[in-house]
């Protein structure tokens, strides 16, 4: 991509952020390129995992805020713009109520749901931590595929089996910590109904 060249991780990062406000943007090819240059020697790939992460939650925070803030009608009213119609936030809205909170991990990877999940999380009102945590899990999770999708396309294995070493036993940890809270806040909800 000619502006990933041009302006690096600036370019990588807002990007990345305005995706998820709801701007579209080429983000995942913009991942995806960045991981290649880091193959090439052009960009850092710690870097490169560390801004799409920082930048893909970022905007989907922003996009939480906004959808809370402005709600429905204003959403409505400016997201045309950007092909958010009312049938298409209808649809969203009734896929968040089916399938629940933890469609945040997942809206990531669904097109047209990872340019608006945090507007529609913010403007059905789900409570901010519940949000927060499911979307860094996501983004998380988003992030490793695709720049792992581009350091293999971009001859980085090695480089990205030295980081992924270097990086396993806090990412176990934190992923046992976050299972371990989730299972708590369950358990705790389920007892807390059953005393009601």
């Amino acid at each position: 991509m000619e502006q990933l060249e041009r302006y690096g991780y600036p370019a990588l990062a807002l990007l990345v952020l305005l995706e998820g406000i709801g701007i579209p943007t080429p983000a995942v090819s913009v991942v995806v390129a960045a991981a290649v240059l880091a193959g090439h020697g052009s960009m850092s790939l710690p870097l490169v995992v560390v801004i799409t992460f920082a930048a893909a939650v970022a905007g989907d925070n922003l996009g939480f805020w906004l959808g809370r803030r402005a709600g429905r009608p204003v959403i409505l009213r400016w997201g045309r713009r950007v092909g958010l119609t009312e049938p298409r936030l209808t649809r969203a809205e009734e896929f968040f109520a089916r399938r629940g909170r933890n469609i945040v991990v997942v809206a990531r990877f669904i097109d047209g749901l990872r340019q608006t999940n945090g507007l529609i999380a913010g403007a059905i009102a789900l409570p901010w931590r519940q949000y927060a945590v499911r979307d860094a899990i996501g983004g998380a999770l988003w992030t490793a595929l695709w720049v792992s999708v581009g350091a293999f396309a971009g001859g980085n294995l090695e480089r990205v089996r030295t980081f992924v070493h270097r990086y396993e036993t806090p990412a176990i940890v934190l992923a046992a910590l976050l299972v371990l809270s989730f299972s708590l806040v369950y358990v705790w909800r389920r007892r807390r109904r059953a005393v009601r």
